[in-house]
């Protein structure tokens, strides 16, 4: 009887230190409903936290990939990035200007309609929502009905981590940038391209952005992403701006 138990013991606290070990990594036990309303206290009602952490889980590596810092560093990053591109926010703003993340759904100033900016990243263009259409992980008409990204909050959060995580052309994604797994090549070190924050500023909106000194729109988004890190309890690492860095597109 002894010899049974003990493999079974052992077997069983093998399975409960992996389902901890899962458990421990997954988004929603960084980013909790009441730490979600707390960052993001001003949101469009359209941005549920249920949402949010659905979408998550249809992408297995976003928010869970390295130690615990590079998990909350990333989600840092992503939310800041995601709150700055639909920001209500103002400089005498009710708890701050950076407070006001994910106040709008739509784009204000439309363009390339109708694919013009929508949920979380503004997904804008064709183009992305041709390839955003075809993710396994979303699996809807964008093409035929783009509004689809501006009515379901699911699809509209995973259109952004679809961006978040998927590298274009010359680009790395946004993933492999905050979690470690991009190395930069001779050209991206010529450039300035560096890991850290503001390379993921690049890949966003590089050429309105960065090589550009200091200006106001990469000036919030680092608020934003700052806000967040002091949040989480995590630094803000090195290269966290863009103004030294050459666009993919120069």
């Amino acid at each position: 009887m002894r010899s049974t138990l003990i493999p079974i013991l052992t077997l069983a606290l093998l399975v409960g230190s992996f389902f901890y070990a899962g458990k421990a990594q997954s988004v929603n036990s960084i980013i909790t409903p009441s730490l979600y309303d707390k960052m993001l206290p001003h949101r469009n009602q359209f941005y549920t936290y249920d949402a949010f952490i659905k979408a998550a889980n249809a992408f297995p590596q976003f928010g869970t990939t390295g130690d615990a810092a590079t998990r909350k560093k990333e989600l840092a990053a992503f939310f800041g990035q995601t709150s700055h591109e639909t920001t209500g926010g103002w400089p005498n703003a009710p708890d701050g200007p950076y407070a006001w993340g994910y106040s709008f759904i739509e784009e204000q100033k439309k363009t390339d309609p109708p694919y013009y900016g929508r949920g979380p990243i503004q997904l804008t263009h064709k183009y992305n929502y041709e390839q955003a259409a075809k993710s396994p992980a979303i699996k809807a008409d964008l093409i035929n009905n783009p509004n689809l990204v501006s009515s379901d909050p699911v699809i509209a959060f995973k259109t952004a981590i679809w961006f978040w995580m998927t590298p274009q052309s010359a680009k790395p994604s946004c993933h492999d940038v905050m979690t470690g797994k991009w190395t930069p090549s001779a050209t991206d070190k010529a450039a300035g391209r560096m890991p850290g924050y503001g390379l993921t500023t690049n890949i966003i909106n590089g050429g309105e952005e960065c090589n550009k000194g200091e200006i106001a729109s990469v000036t919030d988004r680092i608020g934003f992403y700052k806000r967040y890190c002091n949040m989480f309890g995590v630094s803000y690492g090195d290269n966290i701006d863009c103004k030294n860095q050459k666009p993919y597109n120069a």
